[in-house]
């Protein structure tokens, strides 16, 4: 689970947080390219692919103190070097931790079923593959992606022996396709799916968890259906429509189980996995264009509340947000080419108490080294933009960030103690006026060759 899984319910959507207030709830818990590298190396995600970081082969990798470890329901033994998984339990019971991300990226040698590939080369037992391929954790390309600079020379080598064009002529599934097209990435959604050689295949081992699925009685949580949509109050905890390398556990898939619908639902927007609150799920895919359509014309009031730790200005609060997709979110208040505008309203802010000791435990929140105070402050905020982690970010910024958010009251804490700490941000604006200078340079420069001639 994310480690800001502790604000959980403190950071609630206020559309449907008036009808709940009476429940009480346990918000716990919150390529290689070769056969050789895909046995030796264990992958991070920002690695993106060829590896960037290695821990040693996978039996070292799964070493522990004791006999056996349990890890997302497959047990491992350290008793054979040979096969690292001697026992397997499939993905269930789900785990309640996640572990180390780990990606394989391999480039397919010989033509054959998905299932026995992967299986065969990343040696893993063929059941817990068809789970992997069953929550959605793996890809494939037609032609392998370009590789990173970090890759190595043996990567590079293998990259230009697959690609070569004498080698693509031959390869009827890329004819008609531009390189680019050939290289995009697409789930692949069945066990016995062929893959041709050449074909390029990541594979997620270790997919995100998320057990507060297995936790929730979700036909509770259906505020209304019709035939059109069905909205859902999310618990904390959850992912909405799934991740890159889980689709399975998710608030679309457990509500149309809930519902016993034969159609699957489909997800319209998005809220953080640690917030909870309301969310619409639409039953076809004709109304999923309708409402995103209601989106993009502002016909949808995007509502929450937000326990700060320090009180905010009513009014508007305008930022611009780094376009780079991984979290924690930077933002900034100058205007930054390139950067996207982030604006929410705050409608009321009022002090409440701070949450007791017992509370704090029992909704596993952590201060993170705030000073704890007496009292809290809840605000209601108009969402006029939608940006992941834009109402974090956003109050983070202003020094007010969301009681328990362990992922940006440490920046918060820091940017108070050191004023102009956040490097990123001054080293944007340096570079924004470094070429305004140059600018203004180049058309003196100009004007003066245009005066002497």
């Amino acid at each position: 689970m994310s480690g800001a899984v502790s604000l959980s319910a403190l950071f609630t959507n206020s559309l449907i947080s008036s009808l709940r207030t009476s429940k009480s709830r346990n918000l716990g818990m919150p390529m290689t390219l070769i056969h050789s590298l895909a046995v030796t190396h264990v992958f991070r995600k920002q690695a993106k692919m060829f590896g960037l970081c290695s821990y040693g082969s996978r039996t070292k990798t799964f070493s522990t103190s004791s006999s056996t470890t349990t890890t997302f329901g497959a047990t491992l033994s350290n008793s054979s070097s040979d096969c690292p998984y001697p026992e397997y339990n499939r993905l269930l019971p789900c785990p309640s931790q996640n572990g180390l991300p780990r990606v394989e990226h391999l480039v397919v040698r010989e033509g054959g079923p998905v299932l026995e590939y992967i299986s065969k080369v990343v040696d893993l037992p063929p059941q817990f593959v068809a789970d992997l391929i069953h929550f959605g954790a793996v890809y494939y390309a037609l032609v392998c992606p370009t590789p990173p600079p970090t890759a190595t020379t043996e990567q590079i080598k293998i990259f230009k022996e697959v690609t070569d064009p004498d080698v693509l002529r031959k390869r009827k599934s890329i004819k008609g396709k531009t390189f680019r097209e050939a290289q995009k990435t697409f789930r692949i959604t069945r066990v016995d799916e062929f893959v041709e050689a050449g074909t390029y295949l990541r594979v997620h081992i270790h997919p995100k968890r998320f057990p507060r699925c297995y936790e929730i009685d979700w036909k509770s949580r259906i505020i209304a259906v019709t035939e059109s949509y069905v909205i859902l109050d999310k618990p904390a905890g959850t992912s909405v429509g799934g991740t890159t390398d889980n689709i399975e556990e998710s608030c679309a898939t457990f509500a149309t189980r809930a519902l016993g619908l034969t159609d699957p639902l489909w997800t319209t927007h998005q809220i953080d996995n640690c917030t909870e609150g309301c969310v619409v799920l639409a039953r076809t895919k004709q109304y999923c264009s309708v409402f995103h359509g209601k989106i993009r014309e502002k016909k949808v009031k995007k509502l929450y509340l937000a326990l700060a730790a320090a009180p905010v200005p009513i009014g508007v609060v305008t930022h611009y947000m780094r376009p780079v997709n991984v979290a924690p979110r930077l933002v900034s208040k100058d205007i930054t080419k390139g950067w996207h505008m982030c604006q929410l309203e705050v409608l009321e802010c009022k002090e409440v108490p701070w949450p007791t000791a017992s509370t704090e435990q029992k909704l596993r929140i952590d201060n993170c080294g705030w000073p704890k105070k007496d009292v809290a402050y809840e605000c209601k905020i108009n969402l006029l933009t939608g940006k992941t982690h834009q109402v974090r970010a956003q109050l983070a910024a202003i020094g007010a960030p969301i009681v328990g958010d362990s992922m940006y009251i440490p920046a918060a804490i820091a940017e108070a103690m050191n004023p102009g700490l956040n490097r990123l941000v001054k080293m944007g604006n340096f570079m924004k006026a470094r070429m305004k200078e140059q600018k203004l340079w180049k058309n003196g420069w100009r004007s003066m060759v245009r005066n002497q001639v």
